[in-house]
């Protein structure tokens, strides 16, 4: 690796971005464990919470980092992971409220 690539993990904000990507790319990895353990395809709680966690520092760190692509992917992303926990929690309180 170069000098100037390991200098790099010394500013603050890479290091704010490469925690953001790991917390972003964890979520995979929680899905995969859980649909393992159930046998079968599973979206659980945490992956849309580590997607909204991950997100909104990627979205943080592009618009720190001026970056106009990554800021409108993060944004976009950030409405769908939303909608799918308001979906969640509709459902949920709908499943509650039938049982009584």
């Amino acid at each position: 690796m170069s000098e100037e690539f390991l200098k790099a993990f010394k500013e603050p904000w890479i290091i704010v971005g490469l925690v953001a990507q790991l917390m972003f790319s964890g979520r995979f990895l929680v899905q995969w464990i859980v649909s393992e353990k159930k046998g079968k395809s599973t979206v659980p709680l945490a992956f849309w919470y580590l997607s909204i966690a991950g997100g909104v520092m990627l979205l943080i760190y592009a618009v720190q980092r001026a970056e106009p692509i990554f800021v409108i992917g993060q944004s976009a992303g950030l409405i769908v992971y939303t909608r799918n926990l308001m979906l969640i929690y509709k459902e949920r309180r709908s499943e509650g409220q039938s049982e009584e």
